[in-house]
């Protein structure tokens, strides 16, 4: 058990604490300027409103790909299945020229990205942005989604990517 001493806590030992908690792992993306751009996530939060409804993840205040993607009109958010394993690599890679290649995904009217064979699709506008700490919360507000309950979700637990077990 770690404690807290003299009001500061270790940042390894929180994100050891943080990687307890399984999350699910989406993949965020837009056409900007005709390119297209792709950030993954595991700290995306559903169930935030229902009236407006609203999503939200958190965006480090360091990344170099949320500036671009918070400029588009309509950002693609795709809950990751768990066959897209080494697509989330790719799609995380440095190399950002090569994110998409050979990627299923659609480019929808509005410029938003989604990829093909994910558990969920949302077509999300920015709805607020809010700082914390050093990340910045973004709120979205879906405006068409849809789903394939015959996918099961990626999982994002103990810094691992892990699926879960098959339906019976």
């Amino acid at each position: 058990m770690t404690t807290v001493h003299d009001g500061r806590m270790d940042p390894a030992a929180v994100r050891e604490a943080f990687a307890c908690f399984p999350s699910g792992v989406v993949a965020l993306a837009a056409e900007v300027d005709g390119v297209p751009e792709v950030m993954v996530a595991s700290s995306f939060a559903t169930g935030i409103s229902l009236e407006p409804p609203l999503v939200a993840f958190a965006a480090q205040r360091t990344s170099a790909t949320w500036p671009r993607l918070a400029r588009a009109t309509r950002i693609g958010i795709s809950v990751l299945g768990d066959a897209h394993s080494t697509t989330c690599r790719q799609l995380a890679a440095r190399d950002r020229a090569r994110r998409f290649d050979g990627v299923a995904h659609t480019r929808l009217a509005s410029g938003a990205v989604v990829l093909h064979d994910a558990a969920a699709t949302l077509e999300c506008t920015v709805h607020r942005i809010v700082p914390a700490g050093d990340h910045d919360l973004v709120l979205l507000e879906p405006i068409a989604l849809g789903t394939d309950r015959s996918v099961l979700p990626l999982i994002f637990h103990h810094s691992a990517l892990r699926s879960l077990p098959p339906k019976e």
